[in-house]
């Protein structure tokens, strides 16, 4: 396997931290559009990691990387707005396609996260090309959860909910987001979307439906509110349930944060004039924030990200488990010198990647992580030192 990974950031950084101390991969070509942030990713971590130049939103500069390396597998690390020249450069240069977020929405048009990927899903399968969309901790692990829940702990779900919440802090800072604030704008300020199997798929207001969640491992309550996120996209086209929602635990300081920046256009992403130069008004947010791969020093708490079940269980009674997933930031950062949510993000794609190296996952065009067979994910994932949980809930 030759891998190419586009992206250098927190998350790219930790996923060649995680994959260094694999053997499954030939040459993993680790590819940004600062050269010198890709040779930090790579320093010290052997022979098998290149570093490269690339414009992530030029396919033609994809495609001509993946031929220069040969690459097999193109693993995208960045934004959303540049899963489409991604996908479509490893596309042209034959290789399998893996992503953490799917392809951007447009609720002025009706388009919905993935469908342009999903459109392209039959050239994919006609090609013998595999693009696994949504792989990383939600979506991604969520996914992986909601099919095992499927497949072993319920004979019919009534809701799957997946359900995101944090304890951590940052010192320093009154206000520093521990995850890209680009992604996180597009995610939270758009209509959130819930599946219903007798409905659809429909939006609802930014915010909505505010509830307070229990998380495990010392964490505790957190308020989560409706947002935008692949789980509700992805998880009914493979996994039957009455009902399925994503919910964040953002907390009222953040959500009062993003109104703001709604309300005075900064989550903007059309660039406007400033003396003279072009700017991208959710740009220059993002440039005015910390870079949240250099925050692990500063950071404390857990994170834990999770696919919260209801439904009847194999014996025909009412159950309601909580699947989940708790990086402690002191331990990514000993361990592997990068903060919690960032590691959690990065271990899913590389498990993704051995399973696909060994043959365990197989499969064509264009695929969720709730298509492939959940168990060898969950056993590979506890053997790369970071354990999985399950919490049965009352169903009173």
């Amino acid at each position: 396997m030759r891998v190419l990974l586009v992206g250098a950031g927190g998350v790219g950084s930790a996923a060649v931290a995680i994959a260094a101390r694999r053997t499954f991969f030939e040459t993993m070509v680790v590819a940004d559009h600062d050269p010198q942030r890709a040779a930090r990713a790579v320093a010290g971590h052997g022979g098998r990691f290149v570093a490269a130049q690339v414009d992530a939103s030029s396919a033609d500069a994809i495609t001509a990387l993946c031929r220069e390396h040969r690459i097999t597998h193109v693993f995208n690390a960045v934004d959303p707005r540049f899963v489409m020249p991604i996908f479509d450069g490893a596309f042209a240069a034959g290789a399998d396609y893996l992503d953490m977020a799917m392809s951007l929405s447009h609720a002025d048009t009706g388009v919905r996260l993935g469908d342009e990927q999903f459109a392209q899903a039959d050239a994919w399968s006609a090609a013998g090309r595999l693009a696994l969309a949504g792989i990383g901790v939600e979506p991604g692990l969520s996914d992986v959860f909601a099919r095992y829940a499927a497949d072993q702990l319920f004979s019919e779900i009534d809701e799957i909910g997946v359900r995101d919440g944090a304890n951590l802090a940052v010192d320093g800072y009154d206000f520093a987001p521990s995850f890209s604030i680009w992604t996180t704008i597009e995610e939270c300020l758009n209509p959130p979307v819930i599946w219903e199997a007798d409905r659809g798929w429909y939006t609802t207001e930014p915010f909505s439906e505010p509830e307070v969640f229990d998380f495990p491992e010392g964490i505790g309550p957190v308020e989560c509110v409706n947002v935008e996120h692949e789980e509700v996209l992805l998880i009914p086209r493979w996994v039957k349930a009455r009902r399925v929602t994503f919910k964040y635990g953002l907390g009222e300081e953040f959500i009062d944060v993003l109104k703001t920046l709604h309300k005075l256009g900064l989550d903007s992403t059309r660039p406007v004039s400033v003396r003279g130069a072009s700017v991208s008004p959710r740009d220059l947010v993002a440039a005015c924030l910390p870079d949240p791969a250099t925050l692990g020093a500063r950071m404390r708490g857990k994170t834990c990200a999770g696919t919260w079940v209801r439904g009847l269980g194999p014996d025909g009674r009412p159950r309601e488990v909580y699947l989940y997933h708790v990086v402690d930031n002191e331990w990514s950062m000993s361990e592997y010198g990068h903060q919690a949510v960032v590691w959690q993000t990065a271990v899913n794609p590389v498990v993704a990647l051995e399973l696909l190296a060994t043959g365990t996952w197989t499969g064509a065009g264009v695929l969720g992580p709730e298509a492939l067979p959940p168990v060898p994910f969950l056993d590979l994932l506890t053997a790369y030192g970071s354990p999985w949980g399950m919490q049965e809930r009352s169903t009173a």
